[in-house]
């Protein structure tokens, strides 16, 4: 596998990680059709966990086979597909090499109270199906935060020692923060900077809105004069945040919403400097043909032949 000098530069910038682990960086950057640009568009299939199967796939009934999601990963050119242990053994031996996996270990569901996830995998899990990263969620703000921390500290040190890249999902909400607060620009600022914090290779978080969660960052946000006055500026002060662009940061895609709204959401996500979308409803539960449509006109934004 040949890389670009894009992808050189953005490996150089893991300066403490072993060549396997930067093989696998690169499986995924090299990927699909944003091959070497430096950007990323990931399928992430766990929503039939977090919110049980009718909800994740009766829009779509293809959806209820697992494999139907590696294939849509591939046939629509994209650079990874993530999902939990169960999907990704049902079609692990017939997928084989034709696309990276990030493998989800641990997982909520929608029955629980808890603001926290079990862990549902391991890295052993990861390496046995030849995947390319673990994935996992913490939830920043949550009374339970504190042991999700303790647990991808010790997941990722392992993965890393095994030559696995790690990526964090990292959604605050919990504790004191309020609902808007869950998705604001100081707040999704900090959480990606944890997930950075926490040593993850890819940072995965909500696109933020303009709102400011707390007085205290309000003060410095009009004291420092930050612009955050449309999506891709909050989304430049997000990447700004994770090392100074050091760190891949990707974003959800997020509830079920129109064509037109998506893909005027992802010109904005490149705008503002974005490595990527990982998008998993508004893709899976459009019939096909609809989502290789769209995943194609979000490919071709981030490669800058349209938008």
């Amino acid at each position: 596998m040949k890389i670009t000098p894009r992808v050189k530069r953005i490996l150089d910038n893991y300066e403490s990680d072993t060549p396997g682990t930067k093989a696998n960086l690169a499986r995924i950057l090299m990927q699909g059709r944003l091959a070497g640009t430096g950007k990323l568009v990931i399928l992430p299939v766990d929503q039939g966990f977090e919110h049980g199967p009718a909800r994740s796939f009766a829009p779509n009934p293809d959806g209820y086979d697992p494999h139907y999601h590696f294939q849509l990963a591939i046939d629509a050119g994209l650079s990874a597909y993530a999902s939990v242990l169960g999907m990704i053994e049902a079609g692990a031996d017939t997928f084989a090499g034709q696309i990276p996996l990030i493998l989800k270990v641990n997982s909520a569901n929608s029955h629980s109270t808890q603001k926290d996830q079990a862990v549902t995998a391991s890295v052993k899990d990861a390496l046995r199906l030849g995947c390319s990263a673990i994935g996992f969620t913490i939830y920043p703000a949550s009374d339970d935060q504190y042991g999700m921390f303790e647990e991808i500290r010790a997941m990722s040190e392992e993965a890393k020692a095994n030559g696995l890249a790690v990526v964090i999902w990292s959604y605050p909400r919990g504790g004191k923060l309020s609902k808007d607060g869950e998705t604001a620009i100081d707040v999704t600022a900090y959480a990606a900077h944890m997930a950075a914090m926490l040593g993850a290779h890819i940072i995965k978080v909500k696109p933020p809105t303009a709102f400011i969660e707390q007085a205290e960052a309000k003060a410095i946000y009009e004291k420092q004069k930050i612009d955050i006055s449309t999506l891709s500026a909050r989304i430049a002060h997000v990447v700004q945040s994770c090392f100074n662009g050091r760190r891949i940061v990707v974003f959800s895609g997020g509830a079920a919403k129109g064509e037109k709204e998506i893909l005027d959401e992802v010109r904005e996500l490149n705008k503002g400097g974005a490595n990527g979308s990982i998008m998993g409803r508004n893709a899976f539960q459009r019939p096909r043909e609809d989502a290789l449509k769209l995943l194609d006109a979000i490919v071709r934004i981030y490669k800058g032949q349209e938008g």
